[in-house]
Formats: C-alpha cells, structure tokens, sequence
C-alpha cells in the first residue's frame, strides 16, 4: 500500500476541494453507496500514516483560508507516477483484510457505525486506507497503459467520484473506504510529524524482535512501510532479523534517523516531481556491487512481507556476538539519506 509520503501527496492533492460541495457521485464501491455523498460538503481532510481522513457534513460552514487551487504540475506528477500501477488495479479486486493490505500489528481498524452513509446532521470522517496500489487523480480519470493479462484494455475503475460545485472532481483508486465519529490520529507515531516521539520509537526498536518487525509496527512507525523499511536497514547496515536489544543504541539512534530522513526527503521528492531513489528495495546488486537477498519476513503467524538485504554490507550477528557497534560515519555518508 502507498506508505506515509504518498499518502501525505494524496492529502495535498484533496485539500483545495475542501470547503466546496459533492454535487455528483460515481464509483463501484459496495460498502459506501456513492450516491450517499450527494450534497455533502467536504469540510475538512487529515492525514495520518497511511490513513487519509474527510470529514462531511450536511451544511456548508466557514473553512479555514488558504485552500488554493493545486498547480498544474503538482497534479500531473502526482498522477504520471501513480499510472504505471493502475493496470494492475483493474486486474485485481479489493484486497482482502488478511492480504498485503492487512493492518500490521497495533494499527487499529475504523470505529464502524454500522451504516454507509453520514446520518443525523453530526459530521461523519470518511476513513480511506489505500491497497496496494491505491491512488487519487483529480479532474481526469486513470488510463489504462496496456493490455492486462487476459489481453484487454481495461481502464481501471475508480471506488469512489466526487464531483464538486467547483467544476473539479476526485477519484480515488484500490482502497477500503469507512465512516468514523473521528479521525484516528496519534501524532507522536507519525514519522513525518514534527511531534514524531523519537523517545517512543527507540524503545520499541530495543525490543528482543527482529527490527524488521517493529518497524512495520504502526503504533510507533505510523505511516513506514515495506520500501521505507528496507531502505533504512541497508543504510544503517542493520541486518532484518538483528533483534534490537542486542544493538547499541548509537546503532539504534542511526536507524531513526535513516528513517526520518529517507522519508523527509521521499516526500520533498514527491512536490519536486521526482522518484525517491532506492538502493536495495527490488534490486538485485547493492551499491557496493555485492549480491542482494530475499526473502520474506515477518512475525510468526503475520503478515510476510519481501524484504531485500545485502549479507556484506548487513551482516547478520553471532549467536555469540555481545552486541554491535554503529557505523562509521564513512560507511553512513556513502549510502547517502
């Protein structure tokens, strides 16, 4: 699924609409009928992690200035980088709850209110958690780029439309759309918060599990997801399976930074319309030119997620190594944020 930088873009991409009305809907999803979005105002939108939060309401109200529309470019780049995977979307069906859009550990799932649409007068957040390859395009829909595997053209089929007063409209692709009374937000668990608890997540990581699990683990990691993963580990030259207590914490404070940073600068590239460069994620040689595993991995009777490793540059620790010293910082520079 889209990790925490992709979906913070989705959030850029559907702040501008809010503050305007829903005055046509389409879409096949099953759960929401489109049809219940008619006439509602979008009054707001929160991110968190992988989650993006709207919040409608039946009455129009004063919303906060500053919602301009998105520049041109902002939206094509956004869009051209979503393309390539929305054939895949349309060969697929709605990922299952025990699939690779399974909620890791500690994330907890929407507070259902038992209907589909936001009764009452109250205001109702939509919950969006995106699939595999979930997206939003604003005013024009996905194509598809070629032929799936049964030889057709098909162009995926958005969940959810919304068209505005505006003129605009949003589609939203491959995703699992519910209603909440709030949106479900912990700030200091989001690695792309300025209240991002730094404390909290070295603890967790000092655990005795392998650090590949508990960085999936969103109640500490909110929005860090299999690339994220994969790329901090290599640039900290941590093995996946080292469990954390037996790294220092020099070598621990070095993986948080890598994650802060590999994220930061993923979502700068995101507005600069540039792709985030991975140096293990999918590869089969590593910078260095040495042979890259993989395999999958994962908690026992958990999600497995493929997990991509250099056994040179990550060596694995002894059964009688006491601990592990940090890198240098000549090892760090050259593998870069």
């Amino acid at each position: 699924m889209p990790e925490g930088p992709s979906v913070r873009k989705f959030h850029h991409l559907v702040s501008p609409f809010v503050g305007q009305q829903v005055v046509r809907t389409g879409g096949s999803s099953q759960k929401l009928n489109p049809a219940s979005f008619e006439s509602l105002w979008l009054q707001d939108t929160q991110v968190h992690g992988k989650k993006l939060f709207l919040r409608f309401d039946p009455d129009e109200q004063i919303v906060s200035p500053g919602n301009s529309p998105l520049p041109e470019p902002l939206q094509k780049s956004e869009q051209k980088e979503e393309a390539g995977h929305q054939q895949k979307v349309s060969e697929q069906s709605s990922l299952s709850p025990g699939g690779a859009d399974a909620l890791p550990s500690g994330d907890d799932g929407p507070q259902h209110l038992g209907e589909d649409t936001p009764a009452g007068g109250a205001e109702r957040w939509l919950q969006v958690r995106f699939g595999l390859f979930g997206s939003v395009w604003v005013n024009e829909f996905s194509r598809a780029k070629k032929a799936n595997k049964r030889g057709d053209w098909r162009d995926p089929i958005p969940r959810l439309v919304l068209h505005f007063g505006g003129g605009g409209f949003l589609a939203f692709y491959n995703c699992q759309m519910s209603w909440s009374s709030s949106p479900v937000v912990s700030p200091t668990s989001d690695i792309l918060s300025e209240e991002f608890h730094r404390g909290q997540a070295l603890e967790a990581l000092g655990r005795d599990q392998p650090v590949c699990y508990t960085l999936l683990d969103q109640r500490y990691f909110s929005g860090l997801g299999n690339i994220i993963k994969n790329e901090v580990l290599y640039r900290a030259g941590i093995h996946p399976l080292s469990p954390g207590s037996r790294l220092d914490p020099p070598r621990l404070e070095a993986l948080v930074d890598h994650v802060l940073a590999f994220s930061a600068a993923w979502l700068q590239g995101k507005f600069q319309g540039t792709q985030q460069h991975t140096q293990v994620y999918q590869k089969q040689q590593c910078p260095a030119g040495h042979q890259v595993m993989k395999e999958a991995l994962g908690p026992p009777g958990g999600l497995q997620r493929l997990t991509w490793w250099c056994p040179q540059c990550q060596p694995r620790l002894s059964p009688d190594e006491p601990g592990a010293q940090a890198p240098s910082s000549q090892d760090l520079a050259l593998k870069g944020p």
